[in-house]
């Protein structure tokens, strides 16, 4: 974030805020959380006039407006909190991209609009890598989450690798939940391959930004698989030389791509 321009930099930092806000809503709000979501909803609607009252979204007025930012994103953000009140588990992993359809997927959409380089095409990558990134960060909160009484790995996959749900918060980690570990991770490695070539597709500092993005969930990827798939009691934070050499491997592999364009 820190090398793309300031303007950039800030339109991005405020859709993030909306979405940190939206999760924390959804997490850790006291009382009625859809009655809370509604009224971000209704205060999302009042951004978009101008009038908004809660500061962040004050601070996303302007960018809606810079950018021409649609409506429908924002909402399926806060849809994606609405499902996890009413939802406790995923049955099989085709659920859980749906999901991310909804949690995920609508930033890389936002990202790329203030970039403006949201073709179908680019958004059918940023897909592949917003879902793949979530995939990620639900392998690295499995135990958190079951803490929260969510379960995010499908049960179709932990029937198929004999994982209980009080495995879950084991640690250190059972070998079933290992096992199952191992399996998602590879499924979100693969969607990290499938998006890449967005990286190809944009310039400047899009493809920064972008190349970041897919850089940093190999690395998490690699941490997962240093630590044996134990995401309970060994996850380490991804290295800064892992990440940087996925950089590098995907900035190759985007100009080798160009090149053949």
């Amino acid at each position: 974030m820190r090398l793309l321009p300031a303007r950039r930099r800030s339109a991005l930092w405020a859709i993030y805020g909306f979405a940190r806000l939206a999760d924390d809503l959804g997490d850790e709000a006291p009382g009625d959380r859809l009655a809370h979501l509604d009224a971000l909803e209704a205060e999302l609607d009042r951004a978009f006039c101008r009038r908004a009252g809660h500061p962040l979204l004050r601070r996303l007025e302007p960018v809606l407006a810079e950018y021409r930012l649609p409506r429908e994103p924002f909402v399926r953000l806060i849809e994606a909190n609405r499902w996890d009140q009413r939802h406790s588990a995923i049955g099989t992993f085709a659920e859980l991209l749906d999901y991310c359809a909804l949690s995920a997927n609508p930033v890389g959409e936002l990202v790329l609009r203030v970039f403006d380089s949201a073709s179908p095409e680019n958004l059918v990558r940023s897909n592949a890598i917003c879902s793949a990134l979530q995939v990620v960060e639900h392998l690295q909160d499995v135990a958190e989450d079951q803490g929260r009484g969510r379960i995010y790995l499908p049960a179709e996959d932990m029937d198929r690798f004999g994982c209980a749900p009080g495995q879950l918060a084991l640690r250190p980690a059972h070998p079933a939940l290992r096992q199952l570990v191992a399996f998602e991770a590879e499924r979100a490695r693969e969607l990290l391959r499938e998006g890449e070539p967005l990286v190809a597709a944009l310039g400047g500092s899009a493809r920064v930004a972008v190349a970041g993005f897919a850089a940093g969930g190999h690395g998490a990827l690699d941490a997962i698989a240093r630590a044996k798939f134990d995401v309970t009691s060994a996850l380490r934070r991804p290295r800064r030389r892992d990440v940087a050499a996925h950089i590098v491997g995907i900035w190759f592999r985007a100009s080798w791509r160009g090149g053949r364009s």
